[in-house]
């Protein structure tokens, strides 16, 4: 994917990430259902320019979070301010610089997908040979025809891909992606996903996924949602150091679930679960206590130690750590 005819010029985000505020900045922000609280009051800062992925199990509130971001929804208390102005429901102007992808993006489905886009654009306040020009554009981007093929008859991922366009009509200073790459084969989600690369410090991404894969691929920030609370944020790299620092792998010859289980009576020991590879994954109140600690354990328990060292951890890692359950 070419991303030069559908990004603003170097100039224009140079002056615009210059501006400290925050692309987006929630505080407080709790939403409610009744007595179901979706939202927590929480407070969530995603840098300009940044690709910003926000991580949960199902449930955790994420399409509830990106529904209020775009306005479809409102908050029950707390404020959000998008691009440095305050979300207010009658504000359309902070809206005209957001793209939007839903999980499940809806068309008309007698419409063609050029058809579609100029409406979208329209709406957007855009018209003329420019925004045909922005139309044919991002149809290529995305690897869409221009032809009179109806979108009734498109597949769920040729959908997806048109959905990705529409988001991308208005040149948008903030996207928002919501499971933007769930229904897209291998081959357009690494076509996506490399696209999304070349948008860091051109425009602000955030992107709701339940793929970690795809957030370690892309993000360069990450916050980890769960039962409407933010557990973590933070860039990539200090959320690795900070849980890896904490995490020592153990990999013993045998008796790996009777070692496990007498690390676990450790005053030092946080969690204690399976790793991927057979190993004991201990997280520690204290690293160095551990480190001393877990030899004695396994010369006790008469086994042999392969292996003791500070954990190389995945996202997969620390959302089991801050969670307690694997993504989904």
């Amino acid at each position: 994917m070419e991303a030069h005819h559908i990004l603003p010029q170097p100039s224009q985000d140079s002056a615009r990430l210059a501006n400290p505020a925050a692309a987006v900045e929630c505080s407080a922000l709790s939403k409610a259902f009744g007595r179901h609280v979706a939202l927590d009051a929480i407070d969530l800062h995603v840098p300009p320019g940044s690709i910003f992925g926000l991580v949960g199990p199902n449930g955790a509130g994420k399409t509830t979070l990106l529904r209020i971001l775009t306005g479809l929804s409102r908050a029950s208390a707390g404020s959000v301010h998008l691009l440095g102005r305050e979300l207010r429901a009658d504000d359309p102007d902070v809206r005209r610089d957001i793209g939007y992808l839903p999980d499940v993006p809806a068309f008309y489905d007698w419409m063609t997908s050029t058809q579609a886009l100029r409406l979208a654009g329209r709406l957007s306040g855009l018209d003329g040979a420019g925004l045909s020009g922005r139309i044919r554009d991002t149809l290529q981007l995305v690897r869409l025809e221009a032809g009179k093929q109806r979108i009734g008859k498109y597949s769920r991922g040729m959908r997806q891909r048109l959905g990705v366009a529409q988001a991308l009509i208005n040149a948008p200073k903030l996207l928002l992606l919501d499971e933007s790459t769930s229904a897209l084969d291998p081959a357009g989600r690494k076509e996506l996903l490399d696209f999304l690369v070349t948008l860091r410090g051109r425009t602000t991404v955030f992107f709701s996924t339940h793929i970690l894969s795809d957030v370690e691929r892309v993000c360069d920030h990450v916050a980890v949602l769960d039962k409407g609370k933010v557990l973590s944020q933070s860039t990539m790299e200090e959320l690795r150091a900070r849980h890896g620092q904490q995490t020592i792998a153990v990999e013993v010859t045998d008796g790996a679930e009777q070692l496990a289980h007498r690390i676990a009576q450790a005053p030092w020991a946080l969690s204690v679960r399976p790793g991927p590879g057979g190993e004991i994954m201990v997280r520690a109140t204290d690293p160095v206590a551990a480190q001393r600690g877990i030899p004695s354990l396994v010369a006790s328990a008469g086994i042999g130690l392969v292996r003791l060292d500070s954990a190389e951890l995945s996202l997969e890692d620390v959302f089991l750590e801050l969670t307690g359950e694997p993504a989904q």
